[in-house]
């Protein structure tokens, strides 16, 4: 079976020590996941990022250095590779066209200290 490989950008944004996440709800559980998605062809991946967080989020940032890698293997049709950018918040895109991702219901700012719990 060929599978194709496909990259995203991801987004780690952290302010006052709390970090921004995207709030995802399937109408049982509530999680959270951090903005992104899929790197479009003749994108560069800060590009990715900047675009997609201000599709989903209608924010602003500034991509700063890539934080670390994340491969997913299973449960898609795809191979993927997340490549996760520091991102400083810089303030609200003006003129965002929101494109939300499936099951979002708004984002937070989570406190880093309660992430290892």
């Amino acid at each position: 079976m060929e599978r194709v490989v496909r990259n995203a950008a991801k987004a780690l944004i952290i302010k006052d020590d709390k970090m921004l996440a995207i709030k995802i709800s399937d109408g049982k559980e509530e999680w959270y996941i951090m903005p992104g998605g899929g790197q479009d062809v003749e994108e560069l991946l800060p590009e990715t990022v900047c675009r997609e967080v201000a599709e989903e989020m209608g924010l602003q940032v500034e991509v700063k250095d890539l934080a670390f890698v994340i491969e997913g293997l299973h449960g898609e049709k795809f191979h993927r590779v997340d490549l996760v950018f520091l991102c400083e918040y810089v303030g609200k895109s003006e003129n965002a066209i929101l494109q939300r991702d499936t099951n979002q219901v708004g984002y937070d700012w989570i406190d880093i200290k309660d992430l290892n719990k």
